[in-house]
């Protein structure tokens, strides 16, 4: 009697899956790497891996409709003459002009100051369309300098210096030409239809020496109203952070490799930076350590998706967060209604990596006239602002729960890790031990 072995079922290897075989074939194909745009997509250490440990006993919780819990948040105390005011602590990030269309701008001017808070510029300069709807406008003073000039940093309400952003630490900004219009280029004094890169540094500065300089020259150009923000790339905080404040800002932001972009090479965004639960900690410690905690705010941004996770920041030690990604899915980015033409672009909603292409049906990341005609800035705006409702809703169900009548009275006490990675990274304890790995005596 003979005996045939069964089949077996063909395996794939984890490390050559079908996307790293795809990338090399494409690389082989084509002899150039991979453009896309947003940010890391890899499986990343992030807020789902903590936990509110609510109050029963122990802590007296908040009754949610009878009991105030405060969102409010001032930036840029320490050196400016008009600090900014907020209603919640979620802002806008900067995303330029150029990467999104002008109605875009528009839209989330709008939502923000329905919502009481700020947007950025970006990269490119300020619009009409973005100053004329935004009560409160960030200036973004990039090492590009495109679109920059005295007279709207003097019309902005705050300036942001970036020295680094999460996606791409290290590493310059990208705009295809597909996306330079006749506008855009005026803005940027740019040829049309050429593809621009950004440079990864400031032009005339090498280190902190510098930088405090062009604070200081920053705050003579506006009379020492604007709060000065520098915005660092989530790669090495603490000493980032260090520096930043003693260069003189008034604000950190802190953007973690969750955080989008229009466009880079994707070996960036996937393998260089932290991720933003790793960088909250040492940016705080930082603060804390120089004694400027809460006198120099820290803004978080890379990932934030819900109220959840503006909690978990804030209670980590920030004092606000910025959104990118999510405030343009609010606005109707990445819509499956869309579907049939993402799948002609060779993409689908919300894979979200399009964005540098200028062909969003969506009218958001786009210069093209007719895709930019299906955005209603109107609707747009009232949409995220809707978002940002909810969200500081559930920041503020989750502080009353942990008894806290305002959302910066969140801590990491509050807090528990499900994973040992996220609990070294947060510096909070393994849910159900005392056990936060590499603290001293456990």
């Amino acid at each position: 009697m003979t005996y045939s072995n069964p089949p077996t079922t063909p395996r794939k290897s984890a490390t050559f899956d079908d996307y790293t075989l795809s990338e090399i074939r494409r690389a082989a194909a084509t002899g150039i790497y991979d453009i896309r745009g947003a940010g890391a997509k890899r499986r990343l250490p992030h807020f789902d891996d903590l936990l509110f440990l609510g109050a029963s006993i122990s802590r007296y919780p908040l009754e949610g409709y009878r009991e105030r819990c405060g969102t409010e948040v001032v930036l840029g105390a320490r050196h400016a003459k008009k600090p900014i005011e907020l209603k919640i602590p979620i802002t806008i990030a900067g995303m330029s002009f150029g990467s999104l269309s002008g109605p875009a701008k528009e839209a989330l001017g709008r939502g923000a100051t329905v919502a009481g808070t700020s947007t950025t510029t970006g990269d490119g300069g300020m619009t009409e369309e973005e100053r004329g709807h935004s009560q409160t406008l960030v200036y973004q003073y990039l090492p590009s300098r495109y679109g920059m000039n005295p007279r709207d940093l003097r019309r902005a309400d705050a300036i942001e210096i970036v020295v680094g952003q999460g996606a791409k630490p290290g590493g310059g900004g990208m705009l295809l030409g597909q996306k330079i219009s006749d506008r855009v280029a005026e803005m940027r004094t740019l040829p049309k239809g050429i593809d621009q890169r950004s440079a990864c540094r400031h032009p005339d500065w090498t280190g902190p020496d510098d930088l405090e300089i062009k604070i200081l020259e920053i705050r003579e150009i506006t009379d020492w109203e604007k709060p000065i923000y520098v915005k660092i790339g989530g790669a090495r905080p603490y000493y980032d952070t260090a520096l930043a404040v003693k260069s003189g800002a008034d604000v950190v932001v802190l953007d973690g490799m969750q955080g989008g972009t229009a466009a880079t090479q994707e070996v960036f965004i996937e393998h260089v930076g932290m991720p933003t639960l790793a960088c909250i900690r040492p940016a705080v410690k930082a603060l804390q350590d120089l004694g400027m905690h809460r006198e120099v705010q820290l803004i978080v941004s890379g990932g934030i998706r819900n109220g959840a996770d503006v909690a978990k920041a804030l209670a980590l030690g920030a004092d606000a967060v910025s959104i990118g990604t999510a405030a343009l899915v609010a606005l109707g980015d990445n819509d499956p209604r869309w579907e049939a033409e993402y799948n002609e672009l060779g993409t689908t909603a919300g894979a979200y990596d399009d964005w540098h292409e200028g062909k969003d049906p969506a009218g958001i990341t786009t210069q093209d006239p007719e895709l930019m005609l299906r955005l209603d800035p109107v609707a747009a705006g009232r949409r995220l602002a809707n978002y940002l409702k909810v969200m500081t809703l559930e920041a503020q169900t989750i502080a009353r729960a942990c008894g806290k009548n305002h959302v910066h009275n969140l801590e990491p006490e509050d807090l528990c890790a499900l994973t040992v990675e996220a609990a070294a990274m947060a510096q909070v304890p393994l849910a159900g031990t005392e056990w936060v790995p590499g603290r001293a005596g456990y």
